[in-house]
């Protein structure tokens, strides 16, 4: 299997770009896109895109966020949702960074997800999208989409991001997350996909015994 060749395939039919791939080549300010990425947690790309718009008009460094008022960033970051956790958050965030690392956002995994409310996901978005290190951010639409296509079969994204560093040469796994959040926005949607117009629907199995799981599992608990 030849996966840069597919990941093109992908890429030549994706139009845009996902809101981190515009914060990144804007200004790659890895603290903008630290905060943008703990906003993007359990919501959609265009609610993050207007939250984090709204939140940098008036706040727009660790300072400025640490000193502010809570109420005023739920204000401000509302569109995101769970608009009080993420608020504490981005602001419990933004003071660790002063204290702690002088302002500037770590380069490293592991005191990455030290920060309150950042995970793996979030702290290889931040490798990938601010320092351009190789990682794989493995959100719902990389983890729905790898099994889809047959390129792990998993049942957890902790568990799809080993299988993935497995399977995928290092030298493309910068391109996971980009690609793939756009793929499942424009093609492979989560439900109704657009099998039809997909590029890779030839080496495709078409996959959906994970989101069946799903489906079956959440009819159980209803009856």
């Amino acid at each position: 299997m030849n996966i840069e060749k597919i990941l093109d395939e992908i890429e030549n039919i994706l139009e845009g770009n996902s809101h981190l791939d515009e914060l990144a080549n804007k200004v790659r300010d890895p603290f903008k896109i630290l905060i943008s990425t703990i906003l993007s947690a359990r919501t959609r790309d265009a609610n993050t895109k207007e939250a984090t718009e709204t939140l940098f008009k008036k706040y727009d460094t660790s300072n400025l966020i640490a000193e502010a008022d809570v109420e005023d960033l739920e204000r401000l970051i509302k569109k995101s949702g769970f608009y009080k956790v993420k608020a504490a958050r981005i602001k419990e965030v933004s003071r660790i960074i002063l204290e702690q690392f002088n302002g500037q956002v770590p380069k490293d995994f592991n005191e990455l997800i030290n920060l309150p409310g950042v995970g793996a996901k979030t702290a290889n978005c931040v490798l990938v999208y601010a320092f351009k290190i190789p990682a794989i951010p493995v959100d719902t639409h990389v983890h729905r989409i790898s099994n889809r296509i047959g390129w792990v079969t998993t049942k957890k994204p902790e568990d799809t991001e080993s299988a993935l560093k497995e399977l995928i040469p290092k030298n493309q796994w910068i391109r996971v997350n980009r690609l793939f959040v756009k793929f499942g926005q424009q093609i492979c949607l989560p439900n109704n996909p657009k099998c039809n117009s997909c590029p890779i629907k030839k080496s495709c199995p078409q996959d959906f015994s994970m989101e069946n799981a799903r489906k079956r599992k959440k009819k159980e608990k209803k009856t």
